[in-house]
């Protein structure tokens, strides 16, 4: 029965970690992976050295730091209100409603997005013109690009991701709310000192699991929503290694560039993790 699963995670997952040497060599298709000359760190030399390097860096963090700091709260806070909620029928309408925009496509949120967004058509002009102010031609705007993909991100996933957190809300022992409510402990009390330390471990689980990937910017939308005007907001370092590693067959750079994003990712999973246990006890190892 495991079989089949080590050798799919054999097939594409291990053995295609060989061609992070591509990030030190000059790949040239001829001589193949093997025979292509090494060139040591020249890859990582060209990309610090690049005009755009830290401007890729800082868009990318930005809205990785950016949705974590919004996003994270927001579905634990959801959890609990979800959690709080006693009318039967309403609570099930509330998690069908937000749970159904996770599995609408990348494509079709952004298409969404395009269209609400419009200068003369979309809903928010349309709103904002009933108000009696200018439409503007939002994802234009480089400052909005950033708000635009994290708070889009929160509407598709908050519900989602809050699942979790439910699930660990159940397993909180019910004799500890009844003594609470006999004691007088209002809901927020129950929440702060009963709920809250009772999932403190799943809290700080997916927090490690989220840091760990704080730089893998979603691809797909970010380059959907991308345009020439809010490029400069919007250009990250996937858009950036899909450019030069597909679009201009430049393999080593994207490679090296791919490895270094990795490498961050790995820093802030390890870097995380360590003051996680040294501050909770909690960690993932």
């Amino acid at each position: 029965m495991f079989l089949p699963v080590i050798i799919y995670y054999a097939v594409f997952s291990y053995a295609p970690m060989y061609g992070i040497v591509l990030a030190f060599k000059k790949y040239e298709i001829k001589k193949g992976i093997l025979g292509s000359p090494w060139i040591g760190l020249k890859y990582f030399e060209r990309f610090f050295s690049g005009y755009n390097c830290w401007n890729l860096i800082k868009n990318t963090l930005g809205i990785s730091l950016y949705s974590f700091l919004v996003g994270f709260p927001l579905a634990i806070i959801f959890a609990l209100l979800l959690h709080y909620l006693t009318i039967g029928k309403l609570k099930k309408v509330v998690q069908m409603v937000s749970y159904a925009p996770y599995f609408i496509s990348t494509v079709v949120i952004c298409n969404m997005l395009v269209l609400f967004m419009t200068p003369d058509t979309g809903i928010f002009n349309i709103l904002l013109t009933k108000l009696g102010q200018e439409s503007v031609s939002f994802l234009s705007v480089p400052q909005y690009f950033k708000s635009i993909y994290v708070w889009s991100g929160v509407w598709q996933s908050m519900g989602w991701n809050a699942i979790i957190y439910l699930s660990a809300l159940k397993g909180v022992d019910p004799g500890l709310h009844e003594s609470a409510i006999i004691d007088g402990a209002s809901k927020l009390k129950r929440i702060i000192y009963i709920d809250l330390p009772s999932i403190n471990s799943t809290i700080i689980m997916l927090m490690i699991m989220t840091l760990g990937s704080i730089m893998n910017v979603g691809f797909e939308k970010v380059y959907l929503l991308q345009n020439d005007l809010n490029f400069s907001a919007s250009d990250v370092i996937s858009t950036y290694t899909y450019r030069v590693g597909l679009q201009q067959a430049d393999f080593g750079y994207s490679t090296a560039i791919g490895l270094f994003n990795t490498m961050i990712n790995l820093v802030f999973l390890i870097g995380s993790n360590a003051l996680s246990r040294k501050a909770t006890g909690e960690s993932l190892w």
